[in-house]
């Protein structure tokens, strides 16, 4: 039985319960499901205790490990900024497009307020009401101290720090700088193997963050659910269709059928391994026999796609982050829509290949937000089916970049045909 079948179970479990509960109204089964949400909070503690060790360390090491080559530096600066275009683009369009959809969940004023009242985080929920000037908030993007904004969880100016001292890092004396770097190796490793072991509990995490809110909100949680596994897979389909598939068309010269033929076998294997990593290598082989492309994009530029581009990630974040505002009853200002579309652009690029991976980084960014970060929980419990397409629209953007970068740093002859006609 696989991880995701199991959180799937308790997710099913807790729901079914939960609902139980709120048909029942027998005093003694409230006070189990209040027994059990210590148990979710638990869980999510632990997940949360991860997020900043791993984001910082994460974007350090992204930066700093940049090669000196002069051409990869171009692919790979071409590639960079090609791929924070589109998610931010990507944030942008499903804030816009999330908002109003997602405005349409039906949640009782009463059993939102019961929900903030519940998290732990509810002291964040509050100040969301509160939200900064544009002067403020930009002043406060800048941390006076990295180590308070650590300790404080205000993620946003933490990610301006690590950028900052990833790019001076490459300022410095080589041998020094390659002293310092297996570090931030070592604790991002690390953080990803607590992640892993955490995630073994999550099937008994998942259930006791899914039953009480079950308790509280009926037969309606599960629709809520329902709802947004569709507005995310459908979010998801629109950004690949209307943003994607034209880009790659009109910036490379090829047709349409030409590059959904050549991304076919990579998103067949993404959509069914839910593994951006895991379809790395079919996209390399489809970018050198179907697309013609140099060694130096397909060695290069895919594998720093695979890594790092998440197109379909920014779109699951930040619709996540607008259920889970609709859901707790957060308002969303234009400050707080805004941090988020920052944060989702800044922590995408840094979550981790693996399946689920993206929907991890959610709790800065809904910490950005000001929304309580339990509901992370539940998305976890029934991420199946959006990472499926996340995944997919992230394997799509990647092969449409290195298509883009890889056509227009020269003609688009093959490699090999390159190398048969350089006289050297």
């Amino acid at each position: 039985m696989t991880s995701a079948v199991r959180m799937i179970l308790g997710l099913v479990a807790g729901l079914a319960l939960g609902v139980w509960i709120s048909l029942t109204d027998e005093p003694w089964m409230k006070m189990f499901a209040s027994a059990v949400e210590p148990v979710g909070t638990i869980f999510i503690n632990a997940i949360r205790m991860t997020v900043i060790p791993l984001i910082v360390s994460k974007l350090i090491v992204g930066i700093a490990s940049a090669s000196d080559d002069r051409t990869v530096r171009r692919i790979g600066g071409a590639g960079l900024l090609l791929f924070v275009c589109t998610v931010f683009v990507a944030s942008g369009f499903s804030v816009l497009a999330g908002v109003p959809a997602m405005g349409r969940i039906a949640v009782d004023a009463n059993v939102a307020a019961s929900l903030r009242q519940a998290a732990s985080s509810q002291e964040s929920a509050a100040a969301a009401s509160q939200l900064p000037s544009l002067s403020r908030w930009l002043v406060d993007l800048v941390p006076a101290n990295a180590f308070r904004a650590a300790a404080e969880g205000l993620m946003l100016p933490l990610i301006v720090f690590s950028l900052a001292l990833g790019f001076a890092l490459t300022r410095v004396e080589p041998s020094r700088r390659h002293a310092i770097l297996p570090v931030f190796h070592a604790v991002a490793d690390a953080m990803l193997t607590l992640v892993r072991w955490i995630l073994v509990t999550a099937p008994v995490g998942v259930f006791a963050l899914a039953l009480p809110l079950a308790a509280r909100m009926g037969l309606a949680a599960a629709g809520a659910l329902v709802y947004y596994i569709a507005l995310v897979a459908l979010g998801c389909l629109i950004f690949a269709v209307v943003v994607i598939y034209p880009a790659a068309a009109l910036g490379s010269g090829l047709s349409l059928a030409a590059f959904a033929r050549a991304a076919a076998p990579a998103q067949a294997i993404a959509f069914s391994s839910r593994s951006s990593m895991a379809s790395l290598p079919v996209m390399m082989e489809a970018a050198r026999t179907r697309l013609g492309l140099r060694e130096d994009v397909t060695g290069f530029l895919l594998p720093l796609a695979a890594a790092m581009f998440r197109a379909g990630s920014a779109v699951g974040l930040t619709m996540g982050a607008v259920f889970l505002a609709q859901l707790y009853g957060v308002p969303l200002g234009p400050a707080a829509m805004l941090s988020i579309v920052l944060t989702v652009v800044v922590t995408s690029l840094g979550s981790p290949g693996i399946p689920s991976g993206s929907i991890l980084v959610i709790v800065p960014i809904l910490m950005a937000g000001g929304i309580p970060v339990e509901g992370a929980g539940i998305l976890l419990g029934v991420d199946t089916l959006p990472d499926m397409f996340r995944t997919t629209t992230n394997i799509t953007a990647d092969m449409a970049a290195a298509a883009v970068i890889g056509r227009r740093m020269k003609s688009g002859a093959p490699a090999q045909t390159a190398r048969d006609e350089d006289p050297r």
